[in-house]
């Protein structure tokens, strides 16, 4: 598949992310996989191939809005909150929900990436960028996040390779 006009690149080896259109080109250090890539459900990798933006979660929320199952829980992100909770994984200040357009590798079936709740999102700043240690999403500087989904449209493309 080509890359269409305007899209995202998510590197993992280099553990980054570029969007690129005809209007503005922006890069990322980002934080994938602790589990490395892989598509099957449970695995907690992040999945590779051709995927796009289902839906923006978080709009006009402040920066370090905490999220779980996609919802904003009332709570912004501090130090104190994270020694409350020290084993809760993170979703902070904006979600980009991605699916998968690959059936049978990452669609449908036991690879599914929407189902698995696959996300580019917000985490805390404490986190190192540039190194995978995710559950499976895609994490990002909070400032970093709310710049990128400030300017992509829903349904944009998003390549996640090696």
């Amino acid at each position: 598949m080509h890359p269409p006009p305007s899209y995202i690149d998510i590197n993992l080896t280099s553990q980054s992310l570029r969007y690129s259109s005809s209007d503005a080109d922006y890069c990322y250090q980002i934080s994938s996989a602790l589990n490395g890539p892989g598509e099957r459900h449970g695995s907690g990798c992040t999945p590779r191939g051709w995927h796009y933006i289902r839906a923006h979660i978080g709009a006009g929320l402040p920066e370090n809005a905490v999220f779980k199952a996609r919802r904003f829980t009332g709570e912004i992100y501090t130090s104190e909150l994270a020694q409350q909770w020290p084993q809760r994984d993170w979703i902070l200040s904006r979600i980009l929900w991605l699916s998968g357009c690959e059936v049978g590798f990452n669609r449908m079936g036991d690879v599914d990436t929407q189902r698995r709740y696959i996300y580019i999102h917000g985490t805390p700043d404490t986190e190192p960028m540039g190194t995978p240690l995710s559950h499976g999403c895609i994490r990002m500087r909070n400032r970093d996040i709310i710049q990128l989904f400030a300017v992509i449209p829903k349904g944009v493309r998003v390549h996640i390779h090696e």
